[in-house]
């Protein structure tokens, strides 16, 4: 399992090669096959004619291989195979190993030093998909200022599969002339075509969150959008059967809309779109806001009257209240026994204990552990964690 931290506190950059044999900043990876070396040459120097293991010497350049440069796997396979001949001519001739071994540590050498080039491209490769993913990653969980637009706010991203760099999950805010929006979802799937979907979505909600002055026309035009997307994958399907996969995608997703900083009352304006509701954690405890009553994004053509978008809903947010929203990893996640994850009991015991766990960051923290330790780092869905609260003045 891998997973991006704290929003804004995550890796940025190129992805850099690993190099574990490192004191001080340093790379020592050339002491192992030095040493190596310098043993073979010693216990041969030291030992009987009937039994040599110079030729054993061919270890050296196919230890660096495995942790050297090809620079420095080149260098130890033609120390290896001049130690051998040092060494070999320096006994009597009937004990010299003689050119069968020489032709052995030669090849040895050779070959070892194009296995440590394959290895080097390799990583080299693994790098740049790397660094796609990680701008891929970036492009759909951009990483967001805090506090921004009157917002404080942190986010954890799990990935169930230890080799992803992100998934369907998604989650971003929009400020704009209408007050601060806040979206969280989850696309049905997984791979890549989960991710095209959450860019598509994620490209609409920073557009209409940033111009509408209706929460319910910005949820309008994700479902306009979903549709969309769902004609456009149906088209593609008829010409690529692998694509068929994709049709029927759909996403579950809660659109919040914050006013304007400095706006009176602490009302805000939510739209579930058939996902977990989340939760409130404030000095005055812990509630859950009532459950998603419209259909998922993209499935809104299924309801028997309208387009079937779920109600826009006012919810009072107290100054010190954070509003933790999570996908279904969260509640999912079992233990041992397949015990979901009690996520509103540990919240609430945690917030009872100390009220100033209700800080966006802290919460995320509590939640992101919590996760973790209930299902022993074995999570059966990508899991997100998202809070976020006024700017306390």
């Amino acid at each position: 399992m891998s997973g991006h931290d704290v929003a804004g506190d995550g890796t940025r950059g190129r992805a850099q090669r690993q190099h574990p044999l490192r004191v001080r900043g340093r790379s020592v990876a050339w002491l192992p096959p030095l040493v190596l070396l310098l043993a073979i040459a010693t216990i041969d120097w030291n030992s009987s004619g009937e039994f040599r293991i110079i030729s054993w010497i061919v270890l050296v350049p196919g230890i660096a291989a495995a942790i050297c440069g090809v620079r420095g796997t080149a260098v130890f396979a033609v120390l290896a195979l001049l130690t051998y001949i040092e060494m070999d001519n320096a006994w009597p001739h009937q004990y010299q190993s003689g050119l069968p071994d020489f032709i052995l540590v030669a090849v040895g050498g050779a070959l070892a030093t194009l296995a440590c080039a394959v290895r080097v491209r390799g990583e080299r490769r693994m790098l740049h998909m790397r660094d796609v993913a990680d701008t891929t990653r970036r492009t759909v969980l951009r990483p967001l200022p805090t506090p921004w637009a009157g917002l404080e706010h942190a986010a954890v991203y799990l990935a169930a599969d230890s080799e992803a760099r992100v998934g369907g999950d998604f989650y971003d805010i929009q400020p704009g002339p209408h007050g601060t929006r806040v979206l969280l979802g989850d696309v049905q799937g997984k791979g890549l075509p989960a991710v095209e979907t959450a860019a598509a979505l994620l490209g609409t909600f920073r557009e209409s969150a940033y111009h509408e002055a209706s929460l319910a026309v910005v949820a309008e035009r994700l479902e306009i959008r979903m549709g969309r997307h769902r004609k456009y994958l149906e088209d593609l399907a008829e010409q690529d059967s692998d694509s068929a996969r994709g049709v029927e995608r759909f996403a579950t997703a809660v659109l919040v809309a914050f006013p304007l900083p400095g706006a009176p009352g602490g009302r805000v304006e939510v739209v579930n779109f058939g996902h977990e509701p989340p939760l409130v954690a404030g000095s005055a405890g812990v509630r859950a806001l009532p459950p998603g009553d419209g259909l998922p994004l993209g499935l809104g053509s299924l309801a028997r009257s309208g387009p079937g978008l779920p109600p826009v809903r006012p919810v009072v947010l107290g100054a010190d209240e954070t509003l933790l929203m999570f996908t279904d990893g969260v509640t999912e996640a079992r233990d041992a026994e397949g015990v979901f994850f009690p996520l509103h009991e540990r919240v609430a015991l945690a917030v009872s204990t100390d009220p100033a766990s209700a800080h966006p960051r802290r919460l995320v923290e509590l939640v992101r552990d919590g996760t973790l330790r209930h299902s022993a780092g074995r999570l059966g869905d990508d899991t997100t964690i998202f809070a976020v609260r006024r700017v306390r003045e």
